[in-house]
This record gives structure tokens, C-alpha cells and sequence, in this order.
């Protein structure tokens, strides 16, 4: 289950709800990583080794940690951000970090990346993936949108991308959200990614609770079943707690309701 659903602040306040995460039957969490001090997720990580709790974790960068920036000073300012958000993956006891972080959440040109962009962006992330490896940690590029994100926003662009770092420990995190509004076919999309796949979230068209909305499921989950993937898979689900989502009014009734039913559902689906 994704953290995010309770917004950026993740501290010990949200210790109770890790309990009633374990309780409904989720296996582990997403930590979103923005405070990148890891002396802040030594107590977190005691909580999820007391529940038995799995970890993954995910992080994205502004504009001042921009890693196809022109300017070398941001780029550098997002290297070290990025390599301190491994750190505290390490705290957590995370094998992933993942996210859009090959360039910045909501900034543009105004413009189809360039070729430039394009290299500065994979330099980055190759020297991210060394770092990473020295730490048993693995990226999971996620591409976004056309909305939130212009380097990649594609299955296809983002396979490109991963293969051109050419590192193994970078690979690709889907989410059916992104999926739903850019590709043609979601099965079609899993597929193209079956052999860099380390991670999938299950997000519905609106944020809300998987199996509500006009996410193409069934293709899917039929997906998953062909291409044999057998890794992590989370829900990823938004509140009006996340404003960079942009969700402006309640979709769902509870957190709780949320997460018993939209597990419920995905078990189902994988089941069938």
C-alpha cells in the first residue's frame, strides 16, 4: 500500500494506520521519501521489522533537483538529493526506490524534450545506478503522463530510456494511472516492459480505489498472467492530502473502505 494516500509528512503519527495496513493484509508499503535525512526513518524502520512489513520507496524531484536541467548546479544539487534518498531507502530496509525522477514533476518547456535533455537525463541515472548498486538498491523509473511529465511519457520512451542506461540496476516501475490515459492497449504496454519490470502500482483512472473506475482490468491482469511477472505489486491511491496530484475533492468514502476493497479486488483479478 502506498503511503502517499496520507499525503508527504510521513512520520511516527502514521504508526496506527501501518497497524491497520497489516491488519486488512497487505504484505508491505510504499514509503514516499521527502525528507532525505535518514537519521528521520531509523524509528519508521523499527515499526515495519515490529510488523512484519515490507518496504519499498519512492521519491520525485522539483525543479531545483532537475536532472536534465541545462544548469550543472541543479543537476548536481538533484544527484545528491537522489543519492540521499537511496540512503534512506537503505534505513527502510527498501530494495527499490522509485518514481519519475529522471527529470522533474511538472515542469516544462513548452517543448518536446531535446536531444540534449535526452543524454543529461541518462547521465544522471547511470550515475545514480552506480551509487544504487554499491547499496544493493534498484531503481524503478516510472514515466508519467503528458500532464506531469514530457521526457518520457510512454511505455515505449521509457523502455528506450532504461536501455540506454544500460544498467542493471535500473529498470522500469508501471502504473496503470499513467498506462490508462497514454497507451493504446495497458496489456499491450506490460507486455513491451516485461524484462525490465521491477515493480507495479495498480492506480485507478481517478486515484481512487482500484475497480471503480475505467481502468482497463481485465487486460491487466491478464497481462501480468502472460508475461509471468511475480514481483511487488502495490496500490497506489490519492487524497486531497497529495497536492501535486491535483484531486481537489474526495473520491473515495474511507481510507480503510478503500484499501479493503481495492485489495479484495486485485486478488480477485489475479486469482481469475
Amino acid at each position: 500500500m502506498n503511503l502517499l494516500l496520507w499525503g508527504t509528512e510521513i512520520d511516527e503519527s502514521i504508526f496506527p494506520t501501518l497497524e491497520l495496513i497489516k491488519d486488512i493484509g497487505f504484505d508491505g508499503v510504499e514509503v514516499p521519501i521527502f525528507n532525505n535525512n535518514p537519521e528521520h526513518w531509523f524509528k519508521f524502520r523499527e515499526k515495519l521489522d515490529a510488523l512484519g512489513l515490507a518496504c519499498a520507496a519512492d521519491t520525485f524531484c522539483g525543479a531545483q533537483h532537475n536532472l536534465i536541467s541545462p544548469d550543472a548546479g541543479i543537476r548536481k544539487s538533484g544527484l545528491e538529493f537522489l543519492k540521499s534518498c537511496i540512503d534512506c531507502a537503505l534505513v527502510l530496509g527498501a530494495s527499490r526506490l522509485m518514481g519519475p525522477f529522471h527529470a522533474a514533476l511538472g515542469v516544462f518547456t513548452g517543448k518536446p524534450a531535446t536531444q540534449d535533455e535526452w543524454e543529461r537525463g541518462i547521465d544522471g541515472i547511470r550515475e545514480l545506478s552506480d551509487y544504487a548498486e554499491s547499496l544493493d538498491i534498484t531503481l524503478g523509473l516510472e514515466y508519467l503522463n503528458r500532464f506531469e511529465l514530457y521526457l518520457t511519457s510512454s511505455a515505449e520512451e521509457l523502455q528506450r530510456f532504461v536501455k540506454e542506461v544500460n544498467h542493471p540496476n535500473c529498470k522500469i516501475m508501471f502504473d496503470t494511472f499513467h498506462a490508462n490515459i497514454e497507451e493504446k492497449r495497458v496489456g499491450e504496454a506490460f507486455h513491451l516492459l516485461k524484462d525490465q519490470l521491477t515493480y507495479i502500482q495498480l492506480s485507478e483512472s481517478d486515484r481512487s480505489t482500484p475497480g471503480k473506475g475505467n481502468v482497463d482490468w481485465e487486460g491487466a491482469f491478464q497481462a501480468i498472467k502472460e508475461i509471468g511477472y511475480d514481483g511487488w505489486i502495490g496500490i497506489e491511491a490519492f487524497g486531497t492530502k497529495l497536492p501535486a496530484a491535483n484531486i481537489w475533492r474526495k473520491m473515495y468514502e474511507s481510507e480503510e473502505k478503500l484499501m479493503r476493497e481495492g485489495l479484495a479486488f486485485i486478488k480477485e483479478g489475479l486469482r481469475r
